[in-house]
């Protein structure tokens, strides 16, 4: 089957090899409130909104690159995981791939409309902030899961 929209085979190793220990330092920097001085530096903003100050629209603000880097570096690495092809990428594995990503949407809003009710102020922005990675990382895990289920079926049958 003919998929463009997939990375080669060869790049999901790559990105597991980079996803694991990015989101594992990802948590730790989090937990620990970790910023190191180099990464601090006056950047252009699209909107400011201070907690003891005024809104504006286009500025300047000191902030530190360390969560933005170690955010990208797991969004794309998890893209990769997740849309690369497997080694025998057929229609049923297509299916599996559809499925699994629909189902990722559904628990990923799931969780979100609960906490929309249930979660507020600042542990809500905490969800929101984990809420980026999630629908990924829910991915990943039903479709390697479902493909470890085909795969044991598979053997079985032999």
């Amino acid at each position: 089957m003919n998929v463009n929209y997939l990375f080669p085979n060869k790049y999901k190793p790559i990105g597991w090899f980079v996803l694991i220990p990015s989101a594992i330092f990802w948590f730790i920097t989090v937990l620990l409130d970790i910023e190191p001085d180099f990464l601090t530096f006056n950047l252009p903003t699209l909107f400011i909104d201070e907690l003891f100050g005024e809104m504006q629209f286009f500025g300047i603000t000191k902030n530190n690159l360390l969560n933005e880097i170690i955010g990208a570096i797991i969004i794309i690495s998890s893209i990769i995981v997740a849309f690369s092809k497997e080694k025998s990428e057929d229609e049923y594995i297509s299916k599996i791939r559809l499925e699994s990503l629909v189902w990722a949407v559904y628990v990923n809003y799931g969780i979100l409309l609960i906490s929309l009710f249930c979660i507020y102020d600042l542990a809500f922005m905490w969800v929101m902030i984990f809420n980026m990675f999630t629908i990924l990382f829910f991915f990943i895990i039903r479709f390697n899961w479902q493909i470890s289920k085909l795969k044991k079926s598979a053997s079985y049958e032999e």
